[in-house]
């Protein structure tokens, strides 16, 4: 109630009560973390697949369709495809867990058992996602001069020969600055997502520095400590963006600035 200047100022009391008193900042980190690594690992390089993909298909209608059906998820909130994932991966009910008894093995929990939760984020992250990840790289392999086939096919190099060596090549700028922009959000582990499909029962591989600043700051009212945390984010992601750019320059690729 009194303003900036009438209030008492606290200095780092909030980022020492993260770092030296909270149980649970550096488990919330590393879940961050490793969710995150999880979707540059696995998520970044599946659009750039999907894309080369769809580029080798000739058929103008199936390449279409193709597209269309690969871009669909991406155009529904979590909140659908929540409920979706709960009905299809449901333990007792869902059809996913149906196959997997007809072949003899037990049912899976897998938004239910921490062994199966991170995994069930990423694969249904990427299915979401990937088609509209590959726009971008759609957009750079039109760019991509056709002589540079022709001439491949003069030399006799296969379809495989020509994605080494004139396909990749010609749009790794675009792949680099993907991957640096990708890297400013390493601590953005997918608020929506998450939020949607963990329980108490997966808190300990799922909570993230988002959700916990969902439930301190607006449901107990923490704003000030949730605002210490957003700052620690911009400020980690921000050097990742800089490290990240520096890297790219020193392999002789473009960065950002």
């Amino acid at each position: 109630m009194d303003g900036i200047w009438g209030s008492p100022w606290v200095g780092l009391k909030h980022f020492k009560f993260l770092f030296l008193q909270s149980p649970d900042f550096f488990k919330i980190l590393e879940n961050t973390v490793v969710i995150s690594i999880y979707h540059i690992v696995f998520g970044f390089p599946a659009p750039i697949i999907l894309a080369l993909m769809i580029n080798e298909i000739r058929s103008s209608k199936f390449k279409k369709v193709a597209q269309s059906l690969t871009y669909l998820p991406h155009f529904f909130s979590w909140v659908i495809l929540g409920g979706i994932l709960i009905t299809l991966l449901s333990p007792s009910t869902g059809v996913v867990n149906y196959l997997i008894t007809l072949v003899g093995l037990d049912p899976i929990y897998f938004l239910g058992d921490p062994h199966y939760f991170r995994f069930t984020l990423v694969t249904s992250a990427i299915w979401k996602e990937v088609g509209w990840g590959t726009i971008i790289y759609l957009a750079a392999l039109t760019g991509v001069s056709p002589d540079l086939y022709e001439a491949a096919v003069m030399d006799g190099a296969s379809r495989w020969k020509q994605t080494l060596k004139i396909t990749l090549p010609s749009i790794l700028p675009v792949i680099v600055l993907m991957l640096i922009l990708r890297m400013g959000g390493i601590l953005d582990a997918g608020f929506d997502q998450i939020l949607n499909l963990y329980s108490p029962a997966t808190y300990g591989v799922a909570d993230i520095l988002d959700t916990y600043v969902y439930r301190v700051g607006l449901q107990n009212f923490q704003f000030s400590l949730t605002t210490a945390v957003g700052l620690f984010k911009n400020v980690i992601a921000f050097m990742l963006v800089l490290f990240t750019n520096y890297i790219s320059k020193k392999l002789g690729q473009d960065g950002l600035f």
